[in-house]
């Protein structure tokens, strides 16, 4: 993985994926105690920083290859990512989902034209399935997070956000990315490292899911020991990934953990101050922003709000904290 990569993927994207904001509201600032801007990712194509790293690999794939169609595995934002590039390029897409997913992603998921295979998370394993899968139909995989084009293509996020900062004339500063297997933690930093060398990544995860975290400080990959427990279900992963981990090893600083109430009640402030719909696992960014003050280091804090693919259930629950 390296920055040309990244902005190869950038210019394949270029015109198909959204320049997401970069927001601001002085309540926020107030309640954290520092600045605080959020970059929207829950407005892009399909509602999550997800169809970058879709459409960067499928653009990316031999046309012959391509046309034999996709296959990805995912509790629902990679899922629409890789179904909207695939339609995109009038490609079959088959994707493999939790049976428990919500619903909205499931139901969105299928509207966007691909075949949904569903599995039980506790009991069975998403990645035999999908190598089944794949080479019983002759589909391409196309990984969450542990492969170079998705890499690159969560990494023009980064891209975006230096230009923006530097518009903006944030010189320094601590960015928090919800992390699940840490494609668009890496692939942010690699970017921001290059073109933002003032800035420091940090990875946020919900309590008790919080293997990033763990395996920073360990100095080696660690597992989470269930994957079942959290609302934030876009962000539960057995573990970073082989070609991630090494990345944030090397450019990003400790992690941080948010819990789940304290998730939804970030998700209402940012559709009290900033008029957006995020996610549970699209909000701990913004969580530990709001509410880990001391663990902070900057006086500015770019929180990245990934998602905003919420059952109105679980968002009416998230107002109800207000």
């Amino acid at each position: 993985m390296n920055i040309e990569r990244i902005r190869a993927a950038a210019d394949r994207i270029r015109g198909h994926a959204r320049v997401t904001p970069l927001l601001s509201s002085p309540f926020l600032d107030a309640l954290a105690g520092r600045r605080v801007f959020v970059k929207p990712e829950c407005l892009q194509v399909t509602g999550s920083f997800k169809y970058r790293g879709g459409r960067a690999a499928v653009s990316a794939l031999p046309e012959a290859e391509r046309a034999e169609g996709v296959i990805a595995f995912s509790s629902g934002n990679h899922a629409q990512g890789v179904a909207q590039a695939a339609r995109d390029f009038a490609v079959p897409a088959v994707i493999v989902m939790p049976s428990d997913a919500p619903r909205l992603k499931l139901d969105n998921t299928r509207a966007l034209g691909a075949e949904v295979v569903t599995y039980d998370r506790a009991t069975e394993d998403r990645d035999a399935i999908g190598a089944e899968l794949a080479e019983a139909r002759g589909l391409t995989l196309i990984k969450p997070f542990d492969a170079p084009e998705v890499i690159a293509g969560q990494g023009t996020l980064g891209l975006e956000l230096a230009g923006q900062a530097r518009d903006a004339g944030i010189g320094a500063a601590e960015v928090l990315i919800p992390c699940g297997g840490g494609g668009l933690t890496s692939g942010a930093a690699i970017a921001l490292h290059e073109e933002a060398p003032g800035m420091r990544v940090r990875p946020v995860e919900p309590e008790g899911f919080d293997d990033a975290a763990r395996s920073l400080a360990s100095g080696r990959r660690v597992s989470n020991p269930h994957l079942t427990g959290s609302i934030c279900d876009a962000i539960i992963t057995p573990s970073t990934g082989e070609l991630t981990f090494p990345i944030m090893q090397a450019l990003c600083g400790p992690g941080l953990a948010v819990s789940d109430d304290e998730a939804l009640r970030a998700m209402a402030q940012a559709f009290l101050r900033l008029k957006i719909v995020a996610e549970p696992g699209g909000a701990v960014a913004l969580a530990a922003a709001l509410f880990h003050p001391r663990a902070l280091e900057a006086d500015t804090v770019i929180a990245v709000v990934s998602g905003g693919n919420v059952d109105p259930a679980m968002f009416a629950r998230a107002l109800d904290t207000l």
